[in-house]
């Protein structure tokens, strides 16, 4: 018989690597999301447990402020790591929403509101509203560009006195009154963000996820009256 050719099969296109395929999915983006959520929340519990020193005296804030300064490239990197995580949280939220938007059908965006919690509706906005919050708190004491004075604050040993700068910064009311309402708002995300990763996460075991639900909504709430806790006690004296 004579010999036919093979029809020659064209080459497969693997225009996606799998991580970006990935991602392209809903699962992958609720799964970054939570991802990126545990990392910023593990920020915000040693961010806490740091400011807490205040209550030890202007010795034990200032020397751990310095402590940070002398790692400096580690901590340059660990901001760096929180930067790209927020980044990816936001845009990931953002295109979820959009995806969520797309497909919900009109007539059943009612009785999806009455299903669901005024923090889950606003969970985008909330969130955006905490990004600002979140700059203008590096602004306002990290960098000092909104209070240069803050600059000029140095303790008898030379350090800078950050016990001082947040004294004088949270004297004033309406600077304290921006930080708990942004505290408050990151606290109501905080809190939704853990009653929605058991779904994300697959857990079906309804013991597991009111665990972490629970857990995660009393964490937020300590996480937020640690918070405040700090603005309060200025104002009202006890720290001074």
């Amino acid at each position: 018989m004579p010999a036919t050719s093979a029809t020659p099969v064209p080459a497969r296109r693997f225009s996606l690597n799998p991580l970006l395929a990935f991602y392209q999915s809903s699962i992958g983006k609720k799964m970054v999301v939570a991802v990126t959520g545990i990392i910023l929340i593990l920020f915000v519990i040693g961010h806490l447990l740091g400011n807490l020193e205040v209550y030890r005296g202007p010795e034990a804030m200032n020397a751990y402020a310095q402590f940070l300064r002398g790692v400096g490239p580690l901590l340059w990197t660990v901001r760096i790591i929180l930067i790209i995580a927020v980044v990816i949280h936001i845009v990931a939220t953002i295109q979820l929403a959009a995806e969520n938007r797309k497909a919900a059908p009109r007539k059943y965006r009612v009785v999806a509101h009455q299903r669901s919690t005024i923090a889950s509706r606003t969970m985008l906005i909330s969130g955006l509203i905490v990004l600002c919050f979140v700059i203008y708190h590096l602004l306002h004491f990290t960098f000092q560009v909104t209070h240069p004075q803050y600059r000029d604050l140095h303790d008898s040993l030379g350090r800078h006195d950050v016990y001082r700068m947040a004294i004088l910064g949270f004297r004033e009311p309406l600077i304290s009154l921006f930080y708990v309402l942004g505290l408050f708002l990151l606290a109501t995300h905080l809190s939704h963000g853990f009653s929605s990763v058991t779904q994300t996460l697959g857990i079906n075991n309804r013991k597991i996820s009111g665990l972490i639900s629970n857990g995660g909504r009393t964490l937020s709430w300590l996480l937020f009256l640690g918070y405040i806790s700090i603005p309060a006690s200025v104002l009202l004296g006890l720290i001074k």
